[in-house]
């Protein structure tokens, strides 16, 4: 998962492959509190691992549930009329599936508790639930601002005698969420008689209550409803743990690539995009999204389980729709507008207003800033995309710590413009999908010249590779240490039975193009092996300079080295990586240091390792490497002609970190209003 302030991503192009989506955050959190609320043991497949299904594990610890989790399968032993552990203050994130149906359950489960979340979560509105459970008799406080979280549920003596008789009523028109966290809790009331909800107004995402609905008959209760305005659950109802469970993937989630395979998967190519884990059958109301796609262009087959989609119509068909049915997949329409040919209005989207963001807003705003014109209005949004290629604007992306506004936008770099975009606050998609970026980049493709490269070069204990590594966290980019290539070449000829020597030169070479080398965490990996101790040793030095030595061999580990250059850019560190190796980078530095600067970290280093050491016979050593290093015939060690030049001899790592940051950020097309 991406933890990085932004990231940018170059122009994208195509796109083929197979994603394996997530399970579905509504699904995920719906069946983690029904199993809570159940009688027995139940286990949970294919959980979502996110943010939001953390809160409500957490939660769900603290009120006496048991929790066993094995990945992504966790078995929930759930309360079965016990009641719940109390007094608790339970912290919801910003995890309105966590927040509204927990609080109904605990209102009728009895004890003290306080939920609280982020900022944002005490900006969305609970007033409506709050007052039908308030209806009933249950005593909840607001602890801020009236109608809004954080709250109080005072029934320390359990919980008060509860009005049933009449039917209890709650608006439909501002959040689903209202009615699905009383559908679900309100079971637990259910005793001699039934238990009536009426809706007032219309009812907004009714998929959302559909997908409540089929999950509380698989836990035991069958609630009638009259056209979506009247629910009746059962007298005598009792949650009981259908034993097994599975959950589909997140039908919102595939929105986005369905749309990347509109717009970016060839007619062409009988592969296009597949999707595993949520098929046309899907229980979830955002499937329907396909029909969106489809009537905007896109091929879209499917069975159970999957989706294939391919480019259709281009540029896309503009469309006109009532959004009600799909409204959170239907962001990912206002982007795919900017692909299409005519204006693209989305209505019934009020609800857009009240989520992790005002969405219409966040959504007008962003599209705009790539040179879209947009019109918003209480529950629609209109856009028409830029009139012509040179009307398309590079664009840092202010993500509101809103996830789909961070995995819609990510779609806006397939632009013809081939301009890069920006995404700011990456790690907000963990609410949903930690590892959308990597399933992104794992179906795209880009221009080689289109995946940038910083190359950061200097003679040896210049502290290159630790900036450079650095830098690439920084950035969410790939990194390379090139200096580490000949020893682990040398290390897998020598495990492979092979000899250092002109022999095996060709089948040294062969293994060399292939090797599984990535660095990660700081650590040197060569397939699931962690290397980095055994090529740090003086003899692994020795036998790579003997490889180094093999002209096949330094030919083959060039190939190598420049199969690091991916999706989305790369950070290569070296003695000939902007002069040899990517001689294109957009950004290369020459980080050097005084030879007694150098001498003495070098000494430091190696003192608290509990090594013996000189540190005049350090700078000896590192002056005469240098004079070899500059004057070998192959790549002699010198700054690339249009390098930037970076003496940290009085610098800390931090320092110069920053000051190769910052010029990287002078490069971009957006520097001017990004922030990073």
């Amino acid at each position: 998962m991406y933890s990085t302030a932004f990231l940018d991503l170059p122009p994208l192009q195509t796109a083929a492959g197979e994603v394996h989506l997530p399970g579905s955050k509504s699904i995920s959190n719906r069946v983690l509190l029904l199993a809570a609320l159940s009688n027995g043991t139940t286990t949970v497949h294919d959980l979502l691992a996110s943010d939001d299904t953390r809160v409500m594990l957490d939660a769900l610890r603290q009120i006496g549930c048991t929790v066993d989790e094995n990945g992504s399968t966790v078995h929930i032993t759930g309360l079965g009329g016990r009641a719940p552990q109390s007094p608790a203050k339970l912290f919801m994130g910003n995890a309105g599936t966590a927040m509204r149906p927990l609080t109904a359950a605990l209102a009728l489960l009895g004890g003290e508790f306080e939920l609280s979340g982020v900022p944002r979560m005490h900006e969305r509105p609970i007033g409506d639930l709050v007052d039908a459970l308030r209806q009933l008799g249950c005593q909840i406080d607001y602890l801020g601002n009236d109608g809004y979280p954080p709250l109080r549920i005072a029934h320390a003596n359990g919980v008060p005698a509860l009005a049933l008789a009449a039917p209890i009523r709650v608006r439909g028109d501002v959040s689903s969420q209202f009615l699905t966290a009383l559908l679900m809790a309100l079971p637990l009331a259910a005793g001699a008689q039934a238990i009536v909800i009426e809706v007032m107004g219309e009812l907004i995402s009714r998929p959302y209550i559909a997908i409540t609905l089929q999950l509380l008959a698989r836990f035991g209760i069958v609630v009638e409803h009259r056209d979506w305005q009247r629910f009746t659950i059962p007298a005598g109802s009792r949650y009981q743990s259908p034993g097994s469970i599975h959950v589909e993937a997140d039908a919102s989630s595939a929105s986005y690539f369905i749309a990347l395979g509109a717009i970016a998967a060839s007619a062409n190519d009988p592969k296009g995009i597949k999707i595993q884990g949520v098929g046309l059958d899907s229980i979830q109301g955002d499937i329907r999204f396909v029909e969106a796609a489809r009537a905007m262009g896109a091929v879209v087959t499917g069975g159970p389980n999957w989706l294939e989609i391919q480019r259709g119509a281009w540029p896309l068909t503009a469309i006109d729709l009532d959004c009600n049915h799909i409204p959170d997949a239907a962001m990912t329409l206002a982007v795919m507008a900017l692909y299409a040919e005519g204006t693209t209005t989305l209505r019934n989207i009020a609800s857009w207003r009240v989520k992790e963001t005002d969405r219409i807003a966040a959504m007008a705003t962003e599209l705009r800033k790539l040179g879209a014109t947009v019109e918003e209005g209480a529950d629609f949004i209109r856009v028409t995309p830029p009139a012509q290629v040179q009307a398309w604007k590079a664009a840092s992306i202010h993500t509101y710590d809103d996830h789909r506004v961070a995995m819609c936008f990510s779609l806006a770099a397939f632009n013809p413009a081939s301009l890069p975009v920006r995404i700011e606050d990456p790690k907000c998609v963990a609410k949903t999908f930690p590892d959308y970026f990597e399933a992104l980049f794992s179906v795209t493709q880009a221009a080689t010249d289109h995946i940038p490269v910083i190359c950061i070069d200097g003679p040896t204990a210049s502290g290159k590779g630790t900036v450079a590594a650095a830098v690439a966290q920084r950035l969410g980019y790939r990194f390379l240490d090139s200096g580490a290539m000949y020893r682990i070449t040398a290390l897998a000829a020598l495990r492979a039975g092979l000899a250092i020597q002109p022999e095996d030169e060709p089948r040294i070479a062969a293994m060399a193009q292939t090797l599984p080398v990535r660095f990660e965490g700081g650590r040197v990996w060569l397939g699931s092996d962690d290397v980095t101790e055994a090529i740090r040793t003086e003899e692994a030095g020795m036998n790579a300079s003997r490889v180094s030595a093999l002209p096949a061999v330094r030919a083959a580990l060039v190939d190598l080295q420049h199969s690091f250059r991916r999706l989305p850019g790369l950070v290569a560190d070296g003695r000939d990586m902007g002069t040899v190796i990517f001689p294109d980078a957009p950004l290369k530095v020459y980080l050097t240091a005084s030879a007694a600067c150098r001498a003495e970290r070098r000494y430091k280093q190696l003192i608290s390792k509990g090594f013996s050491a000189n540190i005049e016979d350090l700078r000896a050593d590192l002056e005469a490497r240098d004079a070899r290093d500059s004057s070998r015939s192959v790549a002699p060690l010198k700054p690339a002609q249009d390098a930037l030049v970076l003496d940290n001899s009085n610098l800390t790592i931090d320092e110069a970190v920053e000051q190769v940051l910052a010029w990287w950020q002078e490069r971009q097309p957006f520097a001017a209003s990004a922030q990073g």
